[in-house]
């Protein structure tokens, strides 16, 4: 098992509708820790650390997104697997 930590852009129409709580689905799902916030440009910043294929797998899905959200780009810079994250949450 490789351990990775993915840290994540995403833009388009992703707040309004629903994307934190479909990212946070996801990432609950695959057994996934980390994070999500809305930013104040209109981008979603999520963090995901876990088992690599199951990163990547959490990736594409947030390239789709919960439906009524329209994803232009996905950003996506690989970190240092860090293990402090404990859980999935979503920041205000």
């Amino acid at each position: 098992m490789e351990l990775a930590r993915a840290h994540i852009y995403v833009r388009g129409r992703v707040q309004g509708v629903f994307y934190r709580a479909f990212t946070q689905g996801v990432a609950t799902r695959l057994g996934l820790h980390g994070w999500v916030k809305n930013l104040y440009d209109g981008r979603v910043e999520v963090v995901f650390e876990g088992d690599r294929p199951l990163v990547e797998q959490a990736i594409s899905e947030c390239r789709q997104g919960p439906r009524g959200a329209y994803v232009d780009d996905v950003d996506v810079a690989w970190e240092t697997y860090s293990g402090k994250e404990n859980g999935f949450g979503i920041k205000y």
